[in-house]
């Protein structure tokens, strides 16, 4: 669920509100390595860590955890995280935890105290985005305004029992955006899937609009690998030509339908010595 972040920077302060958090409107936003390691043996990473930089109230940083279950470790990682980050940039920073779970997000938005029962030396406040506060989105008119808020709204409630009904939604403005947007989305929200049953759903519902998506449902890895295929058949032909070697009809055809990178390979290989279509057809 973090890494959505990094693919629309701005997101968050387009999902904070939502949840009734206000922040400073960002004026510019940069994208910082999450590696807050000191030592060796002390590693420590961040998921997402983002620069905020707003016109009249400074900069901060927005450190972007992703927690599916209640673990007390994460208490202490997540004071470490912000202190080394305060000292490293100089820059105020703020924790933001993405959840599934209800329980989850209760527990992950309770205050963490360090020091002796008189006294509090370190307190961190962090801020929670989770399905108790985070609406789902069920209009698809206003998931095709915002597709990235609406993936990260459908995660979010990725265990809500209502799920197929926001999947239904999202599917829907997906489809009425088309193009690689909608592919890069339906992705996404794939990979955001943890539940085999759901993302068989989410591939089932996606396999319905192959009219609007090309290719196989709407698979980002297996445009990938046609867009290959496509790429190591124009070799091949291109090759043949600046050999002058004649390509019949039928051998482009051929040559162009075919999608399995294995054998265009194979036909890329013999296409440097071959003298004939036939040749570079032979069976092995």
């Amino acid at each position: 669920m973090h890494q959505i972040f990094r693919e629309d920077p701005g997101l968050f302060a387009r999902a904070l509100p939502k949840a009734g958090i206000t922040l400073p409107e960002p004026a510019a936003i940069q994208l910082l390595d999450t590696d807050l390691t000191e030592i060796k043996p002390l590693e420590r990473r961040v998921d997402t860590l983002l620069r905020i930089d707003t016109a009249d109230s400074g900069s901060y940083l927005l450190a972007v955890e992703i927690q599916g279950r209640r673990d007390p470790d994460k208490l202490n990682s997540w004071t470490y995280y912000l202190a080394h980050l305060y000292a490293k940039y100089e820059v105020p920073p703020v924790l933001l935890v993405l959840c599934q779970d209800k329980s989850t997000a209760s527990w992950a938005a309770e205050p963490i105290r360090i020091g002796p029962p008189a006294h509090t030396s370190i307190a961190v406040f962090p801020l929670v985005l989770g399905p108790d506060n985070l609406p789902a989105i069920t209009d698809p008119d206003e998931a095709a305004q915002d597709p990235a808020l609406a993936v990260l709204c459908t995660l979010t409630h990725a265990k809500d029992p209502a799920l197929s009904v926001i999947l239904d939604t999202l599917a829907t403005a997906l489809l009425d955006i088309g193009g690689d947007t909608a592919k890069d989305w339906a992705e996404f929200t794939e990979i955001g899937l943890d539940d085999p049953r759901t993302r068989a759903h989410w591939r089932k519902l996606m396999a319905t609009y192959t009219s609007r998506f090309p290719g196989s449902g709407t698979l980002i890895e297996e445009s990938i690998i046609k867009g290959r295929a496509e790429g190591q058949a124009e070799a091949v032909l291109r090759l043949l030509a600046f050999r002058e070697i004649d390509v019949p009809e039928a051998a482009r055809e051929r040559i162009t339908g075919c999608t399995d990178l294995e054998t265009l390979g194979t036909w890329l290989d013999r296409a440097v010595t071959a003298t004939s279509t036939e040749e570079l057809f032979a069976e092995a």
